[in-house]
């Protein structure tokens, strides 16, 4: 047993040491796909979770139908690659991806089962939120009100916007006391003034 452990770890270490060399010219360094850029230095599964639509899951399932190496780096990749790539994304049910791993299930147009990246998924969700604004559906208002729409506390967090927290309010009511105080006291002086300036006016005029 212990031999064996032994011999895993040189087999780790060697991988490890293992240094591949690729020329310039066959580097791509921003690569497109799925109508997206791609950073080329990183590992082909993770440089895929990049793009909308495709987690790590669902990119090392892509590699593993494409019969891609995931230890590759995306910079690597051929344009025959990339090409099943988008075939796979195309056609997912021709080639055994399993149903669950699609991201839009019965769509509400055509129900079809199918994985929608980039652009698509925007277009999609755009679809989506337009249909229950037009149906006056309550989660579509909070969506156009700008509001939280997963049942979540709205009175201590998210107050973006024009929102008025209970500390400002309290500030704009003493304000507005203050004001209204302010005003209240200058209309009596007004008045006392005026008063005194008739009483003066009737001495004046019981002197004559």
């Amino acid at each position: 047993m212990g031999l064996l452990i032994e011999k895993r770890f040189k087999e780790m270490a060697e991988a490890k040491c293992a240094i591949k060399f690729v020329d310039e010219k066959d580097f791509i360094h921003v690569l497109r796909v799925f109508n997206a850029n791609i950073k080329g230095t990183m590992k082909v599964g993770f440089a895929l979770s990049i793009v909308k639509g495709i987690g790590l899951r669902l990119a090392h399932v892509l590699l593993k139908v494409a019969r891609i190496d995931p230890t590759k780096r995306a910079g690597e990749l051929t344009p025959t690659e990339v090409n099943r790539l988008n075939e796979i994304v195309a056609d997912p049910k021709g080639h055994n991806i399993p149903l669950w791993l699609f991201n839009r299930k019965r769509d509400r147009k055509d129900g079809t089962d199918s994985i929608i990246v980039s652009n698509g998924w925007d277009t999609k969700l755009r679809e989506d939120l337009e249909r229950m604004r037009k149906i006056r559906l309550h989660r579509g208002m909070r969506h156009m009100w700008g509001l939280k729409v997963r049942g979540q506390h709205t009175c201590s967090t998210g107050r973006t916007g024009q929102t008025i927290g209970y500390v400002r309010q309290k500030k704009q009511i003493t304000t507005l006391i203050a004001i209204t105080l302010l005003t209240f006291h200058l209309e009596i002086t007004f008045e006392e003034h005026s008063r005194k300036k008739k009483k003066k006016k009737k001495k004046v005029l019981c002197v004559d």
